[in-house]
């Protein structure tokens, strides 16, 4: 069994009301797989590195993320911004060929934050335990362009190799949080051994792949995105498209469109399988895998556009530049919206919904678990 956590940045705060909602009602539940990617790679690795029981490490992460400001996660890189400025000046004055930004917010406050409350060695004691079977992040490498997952097994678990994506054993640090986080320009590119690594969305077609191949029969994910059938029609704009609300819909199409892509791939794998003659092997060494995904009743980003003068002055000044503040921008800045007042409601929102749907969540839950 395995808890899925995909990206999102801010909405993330959601996947831990969501968590919180399930380990109070069914205080026996653990995880022993945990896989993550961008934010959803900070959540994981809090759970998957806390000493205690699945529930007080939800808790936990559930107070932090309650504690989560804008200063405890990124700032503006002035300097960044101020030498791009002059590279592009170069590149058109002087005709200079190369022109590098390396991201205009710095997350290292938000390294500084977790690993001052979180001690990773936790990790290899919960493995050694048998709490955890696996943890796994995934990045983007950009030499090769492969989704990379980083694996911390006790070297219990098969890796793999595909077409374009596969595992790296290795002691997780929080450098994999932030590169896995990184999403390219936002954030600078993480170095880990040889290689420059960015968020782990961009190029992850897959994922609920990590977890199946670490062994998962059943997977609980938890995405970002409402139901197809309660989205609501946006509002008709007669501006222009901004900016920000391209880079919005590019954000989406990273974050939220892959994880339910997947999800209807392995459903449709599963009713396939349904179909082999009893006493027939499965095709391609192929099994069922019970999926249960886990979606806000709410527009996520939507309920970011009323918290838009709560950015910091700077990055405020920097989102409007775009037209961060113009209707239509929210899923934008809701990407960067680690403020209380935004991710804290994310947290409630995410606790009433899993209740709500708590008479299909428990027989889930109770097959998940003796599974």
């Amino acid at each position: 069994m395995a808890v899925v956590l995909s990206g999102g940045g801010a909405r993330a705060s959601y996947q831990v009301g969501v968590l919180a909602a399930l380990t109070e009602r069914f205080p026996r539940l653990n995880a022993p797989i945990i896989t993550g990617v961008s934010a959803g790679a900070m959540n994981t690795m809090a759970l998957a590195a806390h000493p205690g029981s699945f529930r007080d490490a939800v808790e936990e992460l559930r107070c932090e993320w309650s504690e989560l400001t804008f200063d405890r996660v990124y700032r503006l890189q002035y300097t960044s911004l101020a030498t791009a400025v002059f590279r592009w000046l170069g590149r058109f004055v002087l005709r200079r060929r190369e022109s590098v930004v390396h991201g205009l917010l710095d997350m290292t406050p938000l390294c500084r934050f977790l690993s001052h409350r979180l001690q990773l060695e936790g990790i290899d004691a919960n493995l050694a335990a048998g709490r955890l079977r696996a943890a796994a992040l995934s990045a983007t490498c950009y030499g090769s362009g492969e989704t990379i997952t980083f694996v911390q097994d006790g070297g219990r678990c098969p890796l793999w190799h595909r077409y374009q994506r596969r595992a790296i054993r290795t002691s997780l640090t929080w450098d994999h949080v932030l590169a896995s986080a990184a999403i390219p320009l936002v954030f600078p590119a993480v170095k880990i051994g040889e290689y420059f690594y960015g968020d782990g969305s961009v190029r992850q077609a897959a994922p609920l792949a990590p977890a199946i191949h670490l062994g998962a029969s059943h997977i609980l994910a938890i995405g970002m995105r409402p139901a197809w059938d309660r989205v609501q029609p946006p509002p008709s704009l007669d501006e222009y498209p901004s900016a920000a609300q391209a880079i919005g819909l590019m954000f989406n199409s990273l974050f939220l469109d892959a994880l339910d892509a997947d999800a209807e791939r392995l459903e449709r794998v599963n009713q396939l399988l349904e179909l082999v003659p009893a006493g027939q092997p499965n095709p391609e060494k192929l099994r069922p895998i019970r999926l249960l995904m886990l979606r806000p009743s709410m527009d996520l980003g939507a309920l970011a556009r009323p918290h838009f003068k709560r950015l910091p002055p700077a990055i405020r000044a920097l989102v409007e530049t775009i037209g961060g503040a113009r209707e239509g921008a929210s899923d934008f800045l809701s990407y960067l919206l680690f403020d209380p007042a935004y991710t804290v409601p994310l947290m409630e929102l995410g606790y009433d919904d899993a209740n709500d749907q708590w008479d299909t969540i428990e027989p889930f839950l109770a097959e998940m678990t003796d599974g």
